[in-house]
Parts: C-alpha cells; structure tokens; sequence
C-alpha cells in the first residue's frame, strides 16, 4: 500500500522529523509543505531583489540532509517550497546533488504566479473591494491543483518542486498517480483531499499544537514524530506516526486537525474538488493509528483561489520593560504618556501591556504581575512616520517613569493580503525537468 509522510507543515518547520521519516518509515512519498499566504507575498519581494533567490531560506539545508536518504531509499519528494521561484530552486536542488554526488532528476512545476494577468477590476473575496484599490499589488499566486502535478509525477523526477498550490493537493496528487483513480471521481477526491488536509500541517496532527498541560497531555514533545498515511487503492487510510517518537495519534488530535480551518465541512472547496468532510469516518484500530475513510466529494469549482499581495505600509513599533511590586503601575502610567503624545497623530495607535492585557484588553485576576512589557504600534504610510513610534518609547527611559528597561523598537513594510478567484483557462502550467 501507499505510504506518505509529511516532513514540514510550514516554512520554518524542525529538521530531524524529515529524515527519520524518510529513513525509517519505508515511505514512498515526503511531502514538505511550506507556504502560506503571506508566505509567497514576502518571497515574491525577495525575488524582485534577487531573481535567483524567492524559495524557501531552510531548502537547502533540507535538501543537503534528506537527498542521500531519498536516494538510497527510493522515496520521491513533492514540495511547495519553491515558492515565488520553483525554476531556481530546482536548479538548485540540482546543484547540490551535484556537490553530493549524486544523481537526482528534479522537476519544476510553474504557473501559479498570475500577476501579469490578475484582472484589477474584480473584488477582494474578504472585502468586496475592487482591487486597483489595493495597490500597489506586489504578488498574485493562484492555488494550483492535481493537473499540475501529475505532468511532473509522470516524469519519474525523484523531487518535484512547485510554488503556489493547494495543500492537500501536494498528497492528493501522488495518490491519483499511484492508483490511477478516475480524476473525475469526485467522492475519491473528497477523500484523497481529506487525507491531505489531514496530513498538511505536520506536528499539529501529531499532537503539537493540540498540547494544553492539563487538558491535553501529550508526551515527547522535544522529540515530536511526524504523520504518514497508508494508503488503500480504495481511498481509505491509517494516520500514524513512527513507533519511537513523541507525540500522539489520537481521535481527539485527528478530529482537530480535521476541522482547521475549515469554514464549512461539506463544501470545502480546493482546485480538484469540492470536499464534503461531513460524511468522514474515524477509527482508532490500534496506538497510534487512527482509519480514516467516507468522505465525499463533488464536481471542482470553474475558478481558482488566487492570494494576492500588496503593500500596506509600514508598522512602527516600540517596547518597554518593567519591573518590581509596581511593575503594574508603571507600565499604566508608560502607556498613558504614550498616548497622549501619539494618539493625536497616530489615531489607529495601540498599545498593549503584555502579560496583562495584550491578548484579551483586560486583566484577569486580582494577582499584580512583578514585571510588565510595554508595547506601542501602529500602521503608518511611511517609514519617517513609523520611525517615530520607537523613538517615543525609547524615550520613556529617562522621561518616566521610574525604571524602564529593555527598549526594542522596530520598523517593518507590511505585506497585506486579500484573496480573489480566477477562471482555470487563465493559468498556464509548465514543468521543466532538470537533471
């Protein structure tokens, strides 16, 4: 049966868990999922600086470690992390089995980036707003499904490399590959696509995010394992994870996992499919090993979800330390000084007491923390304008009150992003095979 692993569920994901899956699982497929929306919007800025950079910053040092693993254990590898330049991350993918010595066919897998055709007049999915209103528009990358893919699994490449696409495409793919299945059996896409949502996000299904001491306790966590399936022809799967590693495969983690973010069980669109998790089925058959199987499926959308970057402006930030039985008021009367010296030019300003009131706006509890940060931000147009933010807080050290310590000010261009769709026979798919 078919076996698939998941060595990254984000950009900046560990390491290890990659290689003891490739080395130990006897997997057929490591699919490292590395994207989110502002994600490409950002590497798509780096590649405008650089035309030969805009992938991933950790594929090599992924590349270096699992390519001999891969080789020698005939385990295929299907990523995103090409992000806004799949083309140069293949070559260099390829460069590296080269130092390596090691033969390595590597295929490239483009189309996503629609910039040049986004049509300015539609809508922001979020907003209703039309999007000239955004700019300037720094990225627009369409979420690419199976029928890019497949071209490239056909190719026989030991690692194909791609930049914007569906994420449980990058799991669903393989599995048509290997069993063939009709792609316009919608009900096996609906449960193809389960299983990549499933898996998309690494540790989460495992037991990482899912932890809370107290209520959910789980084990080994300095030592996670990521997921794999087992794949039936029939579409049904086991989640599991290697035998000696940290974590937990559980029906509580699974049916987690299941339901993030997902806005509507029985219409979870993606680009092969319209999924319904609503009719899945969860088994637990042994530690570990939870069956999953019963989704459904129905004919896929005419148009495709396309994230769209654009600038935003500048956030302007400062932060202040404080500390002892006053901690508490002294970091009221910083922030009170703060807005009265901002709030007149900066009428979006916010500031938090952090430990106290950054996440919830109010302080639980009759218990005064011995220590509080001071933070200060707003979104500004300029740079000048953002610079001044800091420089403010900065100046809470000898202005008052009494003891501040610890200043960090920092001024950062804000990537903003919104989302709208676009017809298929817009996108034009190329894959490219290097070796």
């Amino acid at each position: 049966m078919l076996r698939i692993g998941t060595g990254a569920g984000f950009a900046g994901d560990r390491l290890e868990p990659a290689q003891a899956l490739v080395e130990e699982a006897n997997l057929d497929y490591l699919i490292l999922e590395g994207l989110a929306e502002r994600t490409i919007a950002l590497s798509q800025k780096q590649k405008r600086k650089n035309p030969n950079l805009g992938y991933n910053e950790y594929l090599e040092e992924r590349i270096r470690i699992l390519l001999p693993a891969l080789i020698k254990n005939n385990v295929r590898l299907i990523t995103n992390m090409g992000a806004a330049n799949a083309i140069s991350a293949a070559q260099k993918i390829t460069e590296i089995a080269g130092d390596m010595g090691l033969a390595c066919k590597v295929a490239s897998v483009t189309g996503d980036d629609v910039l040049e055709n986004l049509n300015r007049e539609v809508s922001a999915l979020e907003s209703g707003i039309n999007l000239r209103e955004y700019e300037p528009i720094l990225s627009a990358n369409a979420y690419l499904g199976i029928d890019a893919l497949l071209p490239a699994l056909s190719s026989d490449a030991n690692i194909i490399v791609t930049g914007r696409a569906a994420d449980p495409s990058l799991f669903l793919a393989p599995i048509v590959h290997h069993y063939n299945w009709n792609v316009e059996d919608f009900d096996l896409m609906g449960q193809g696509t389960l299983i990549g949502h499933l898996l998309e996000c690494a540790g989460q299904i495992t037991g990482g995010y899912f932890a809370d001491p107290g209520y959910k306790d789980v084990e080994g966590l300095a030592n996670l394992g990521f997921p794999f399936a087992i794949v039936e022809p029939n579409g049904k799967a086991v989640i599991t994870k290697l035998p000696n590693t940290g974590g937990m495969v559980s029906l509580q983690s699974v049916k987690e996992q299941l339901l993030y973010e997902v806005h509507d069980p029985e219409n979870y669109y993606t680009p092969d499919c319209v999924a319904n998790f609503s009719t899945a089925k969860l088994k637990e058959i042994d530690k570990d090993q939870i069956l999953v199987y019963g989704a459904t499926g129905k004919q896929k959308p005419d148009t495709m979800k396309v994230s769209v970057g654009y600038h935003a402006g500048y956030l302007g930030e400062g932060e202040i330390s404080y500390a002892g039985s006053t901690a508490l008021a002294r970091g009221e009367l910083a922030e009170q000084i703060l807005k009265e010296r901002l709030k007149p030019n900066y009428p979006e300003l916010r500031t938090d007491l952090i430990g106290v009131s950054s996440l919830h706006h109010g302080q639980f509890g009759s218990h005064s923390p011995y220590e509080v940060r001071v933070r200060a931000a707003a979104l500004c147009k300029g740079e000048e304008e953002a610079r001044r933010i800091g420089h403010e807080v900065e100046a809470l050290y000898t202005n008052g009150p009494a003891a501040g310590g610890g200043v960090r000010k920092r001024v950062e261009e804000v990537i903003g992003i919104v989302s709208t769709l676009i017809e298929r026979k817009a996108i034009a798919i190329n894959t490219h095979v290097w070796e």
